[in-house]
């Protein structure tokens, strides 16, 4: 590896000035390519579940939906490793994967309109296959655009690029909310699916063009795969890489014990408008798009694994207040205070996966992170779907009676609580990747999003105070 390494200095030393340049040039796609991919989130991917429910989809068709195209997804991701092996020209792999998810909702849309006896399930087909390509993609853009960034702005960056798609995703979510909400009452409602639908797919080819000029002018993808994964499991990642990997693979399954019916709660329980819905939804994008650069600057400053551990001890609280009422303000005050926290606990995720494994290693070690979460994600969501049909929606315990709209609280309930389960019994089994600041709890928590600035406000009006008497 180390003449490897002196190439790309000397090389790096001879051209930097054409190498910087290609490095921004990169950078920029990454954030146009997040724009796009915000686009195709907030009009397409968030209301893939209302679709089906509009082709009269089951809690147990949701949870497939939910559990189905992760699977085959992770199946497309270690293709895709196994063919960089072969084919290491990591920009036209994005393109491929990137322009297949533009056409696929073609059927996406128009399939279970043709044939409505089969129309939820086929909308699981073509959600598979749109996971499949954007799955695809996913370990040669990762491994492309991390070439790219140093090692410390890494959630600098990642924060930056997910607040832009925080917020467009915020006025997409509305803005389809808005358009579906137009045709909600009539006999012709998927016509609101269609045109958003549309929007989606045209996104994914606007991300698809701004890849054009992009160079790669690291090329480490040659070298990505020469170990098969059972190899890199036993000897290129670390005990602490392995815990992680069973962190992350067990969270995501307390969390799609309940993540697959929000959909159905939302619409058929409480009879949200479409507006509404996408109101809830828009809520936690926003909490987001306000937290992900301060998330960020946390996770480079003090770690991923403190990143973590604040948020990992937060979330499972979030299903847990949907118990405590159904007002339209409550919710979304919910679901704005999850997105604050799934903003940090998603950046500090993805980023330990960045700071564990060598450059090499980093398209395997996606591919395998993506397969254990996907199998979390199809449990939890299995699991989830029994709950639903076998949980009570009234319990009684010494003369006092919870009765809500239905028994999906209690879904909610549980997901909290096996999410309490996880969080402590695993996070403290792996430790922090690189070298970071140390600090004291008190110090961390003055540190949190939404908590410094208040701190410096009550400190700089106590300060103003004192001067002033």
């Amino acid at each position: 590896m180390q003449p490897t390494l002196t190439v790309r200095q000397e090389e790096a030393g001879a051209s930097s000035p054409a190498t910087q340049t290609a490095d921004e040039l990169g950078l920029r796609y990454g954030l146009r390519d997040g724009a796009c991919q915000a686009i195709t989130q907030g009009s397409g991917e968030q209301y893939l579940s209302a679709f089906a429910l509009l082709m009269q989809a089951s809690p147990f068709q949701l949870s497939v939906l939910s559990a189905l195209p992760q699977l085959i997804g992770t199946g497309a991701q270690l293709v895709s490793v196994k063919l960089l092996q072969w084919f290491p020209d990591r920009k036209a792999l994005i393109f491929a994967g990137t322009v297949g998810q533009a056409f696929v909702w073609i059927p996406i849309v128009l399939l279970p309109l043709l044939f409505p006896q089969w129309g939820a399930w086929l909308v699981v087909g073509g959600a598979a296959a749109y996971f499949a390509c954007a799955h695809f993609t996913a370990p040669a853009w990762n491994s492309l655009i991390t070439d790219w960034i140093d090692q410390h702005e890494r959630g600098a960056y990642f924060a930056r690029r997910g607040q832009i798609i925080a917020g467009l995703s915020f006025f997409a979510l509305c803005g389809a909310g808005w358009m579906l909400s137009l045709w909600q009452d009539s006999t012709v409602a998927w016509w609101g699916f269609v045109l958003i639908f549309a929007l989606a797919g045209s996104a994914r080819i606007l991300s698809a063009l701004a890849l054009s000029p992009v160079q790669d002018l690291h090329p480490t993808a040659h070298r990505e795969a020469l170990q098969g994964f059972r190899s890199f499991i036993r000897q290129g990642a670390t005990k602490d890489f392995r815990r992680f990997l069973l962190f992350s693979c067990l969270m995501h399954a307390s969390v799609l014990i309940a993540g697959p019916f929000f959909v159905l709660y939302m619409l058929q329980d409480l009879h949200l408008s479409y507006l509404g819905y996408g109101g809830w939804l828009a809520a936690g994008l926003l909490g987001q798009l306000l937290t992900l650069q301060a998330w960020g600057q946390f996770g480079d400053r003090f770690g991923n694994k403190a990143l973590l551990s604040i948020t990992g001890f937060t979330v499972p609280l979030l299903p847990m207040l949907y118990l405590v009422s159904t007002n339209l303000g409550f919710l979304l005050a919910v679901n704005f205070f999850g997105g604050v926290i799934w903003a940090g606990l998603a950046l500090g995720l993805q980023n330990y996966v960045f700071d564990s494994v060598r450059s090499e290693d980093r398209a395997k070690a996606i591919a395998l992170y993506s397969t254990v979460n996907a199998v979390g994600w199809s449990v939890g969501a299995l699991i989830g779907s029994w709950m639903v049909v076998s949980l009570p929606s009234r319990i009684e315990w010494g003369g006092f009676a919870l009765q809500p709209v239905s028994n999906l609280p209690f879904v909610f309930f549980l997901s909290g609580v096996f999410r309490f389960l996880v969080s402590s019994s695993l996070l403290g089994t792996f430790h922090e990747a690189r070298q970071v600041a140390r600090a004291s709890r008190q110090q961390l928590l003055r540190e949190l999003p939404l908590v410094k600035p208040l701190v410096q406000i009550v400190g700089w009006t106590l300060s103003r105070s004192t001067r002033q008497a």
